[in-house]
């Protein structure tokens, strides 16, 4: 696969059997409506496939469909061992399709081709393994009582959980919700957001083939205004969690209230800060990982390294080493290895990271690119960008852009380096540059965010837990902690003869 040409790659693509109905019940259906809508692959505008439209119909038969699973116990109440051989299973179909997989994210929502082959669908199937492999190696508790009083703590599966993943991270995405949620025994109603659900309903397909039981993995694809809010208003729906803009997580708040009071876990907004010390001995391995921060997946990444606070005394040669990355970093073809960035996921968002741009160029100095592009005369590219000298109360530096856009601010002090990372209504990632053990983890430890990377960017693994605070919302993806929002506490008091 690392060996495959543009040509090997476009090749591969127009061999690409895609199929764009919903997934529930264990077969592929039309939507209730018969209604579909086009995918695009954004970076030539040209139609992938006629998708299901789904919606509040199709939602409530993928969710009797979840409850019905649930309450017989064909997933719920099989043994671990069992639910773990399966979910190793799929993970391996993961890898033995993974090409396919790669594809799929790469075509329908722009990114490299080379990261969706190396990073995203590796990735999945990781994150598969891990969570199988967790299935029979977490124990339950007793509780200390007195004689003739037995008090067993135990962790059960809630019941129908529905996810809403993002366009950015399509594959891993619905692995990071759907893994997680089935390890613990739950039925899954997934709706994939609608710029692209194609590697969800492949990955439907894959989990039925491994021996996931019909109605345990649904995925309903579809607009978020209809399916979407559907799941998140349904009453048999038990927990939703959800990745993606914070305004659109405060609605599904709002939509648990209006409805059975479920659980809502949401991962959502993000305006990373990256903080660059002058004692940082190794300035260049700083840049490389600084831009990787913000022009990786084309800065379509909720925990992108956005706001890059530099020590005035180094920042003139920090930026233009920022520089100097950002013109090696031009966008081309997601399907030709050579491309160091891939096509922004359609003209929606690509119209509006350009008025970011087009504003920024009045308020702030506009060092690297600031254009629109095309490849081939065609697609939504957007040239990898750079303003320097950004006031901290600029849009620039304070509303998540969503798009490979960076905004270089200077400080003087660690102090106000500390005040100005805090002072956003986000709080999920950050990163900290420097060689002072002392100053990074005095830093680290002020900084109000889920995770804080040091010396590195966006430090993630199966081990850990990713989410935020503040308007970044509360749920947590990965490591064991995960499961804790798809169970709930039971406790079951026996009294004995002493």
């Amino acid at each position: 696969m690392l060996d495959n040409t543009h040509e090997d790659w476009k090749a591969r693509a127009a061999n690409l059997s895609i199929r764009g109905q919903a997934f529930i019940d264990g077969k592929f259906v039309d939507a209730a409506s018969g209604k579909t809508f086009d995918s695009i692959n954004p970076a030539n505008g040209e139609v992938l496939a006629q998708v299901a439209e789904g919606d509040a119909e199709d939602i409530n038969r993928a969710v009797a469909a979840g409850r019905r699973a649930f309450e017989d116990g064909r997933w719920s109440r099989m043994a671990p061992g069992d639910r773990k051989t399966i979910l190793l299973k799929l993970a391996d179909l993961i890898r033995a399709n993974l090409e396919e997989m790669a594809l799929l994210d790469s075509l329908d929502m722009g990114k490299l081709v080379t990261d969706a082959v190396t990073i995203d669908a590796p990735g999945s199937a990781h994150f598969f393994q891990w969570y199988a492999e967790a299935i029979d190696k977490i124990y339950d508790e007793v509780a200390p009582t007195g004689p003739g009083d037995l008090a067993l703590v135990s962790r059960v599966p809630l019941g129908v959980v529905g996810a809403v993943t993002p366009w950015n991270f399509p594959l891993d995405m619905a692995t990071w919700k759907g893994a997680a949620a089935l390890a613990a025994g739950n039925s899954v109603v997934l709706k994939p957001a609608e710029q692209s659900p194609l590697s969800a309903l492949r990955l439907a397909e894959l989990a039925a083939e491994a021996g996931v039981p019909d109605g345990v993995f649904n995925v309903v694809s579809g607009f978020g205004v209809t399916a979407g809010k559907a799941l998140g208003l349904h009453m048999d729906v038990d927990c939703l969690a959800f990745t993606g803009s914070t305004a659109i997580g405060k609605m599904f708040m709002q939509y648990s209230g209006q409805s059975n009071l479920k659980q809502i876990w949401p991962e959502t907004g993000g305006k990373s800060p990256n903080l660059i010390f002058a004692d940082c001995e190794d300035l260049d391995a700083a840049a490389d990982m600084a831009a990787f921060g913000i022009f990786f997946n084309q800065g379509e990444v909720c925990s992108a390294n956005s706001r890059l606070y530099v020590e005035r005394s180094i920042k003139d040669v920090f930026v233009e080493k920022m520089i100097a990355r950002a013109q090696a970093m031009q966008p081309g073809d997601p399907l030709d290895p050579a491309s160091k960035m891939g096509a922004i996921v359609d003209e929606k968002q690509t119209q509006g990271i350009m008025r970011f741009v087009e504003e920024g160029k009045k308020t702030a100095n506009l060092v690297a690119g600031g254009e629109r592009v095309t490849v081939d005369g065609k697609g939504c590219f957007i040239a990898p960008t750079i303003f320097d000298d950004v006031s901290h109360d600029n849009p620039l530096a304070r509303d998540e852009i969503f798009g490979p856009v960076l905004s270089v601010i200077p400080f003087d002090s660690e102090d106000e380096a500390v005040v100005m990372a805090n002072d956003s209504i986000y709080g999920l990632a950050a990163s900290v540059w420097t060689d002072n053990l002392s100053r990074a983890c005095r830093v680290s430890d002020k900084l109000m965010v889920g995770t804080v990377s040091v010396n590195t960017v966006d430090a993630l693994s199966a081990q850990t837990p990713f989410g935020g605070m503040k308007q970044s919302g509360f749920g947590r993806d990965l490591s064991l902690h995960s499961l804790e929002k798809y169970t709930a506490l039971k406790t079951t008091w026996i009294k004995y003869k002493a």
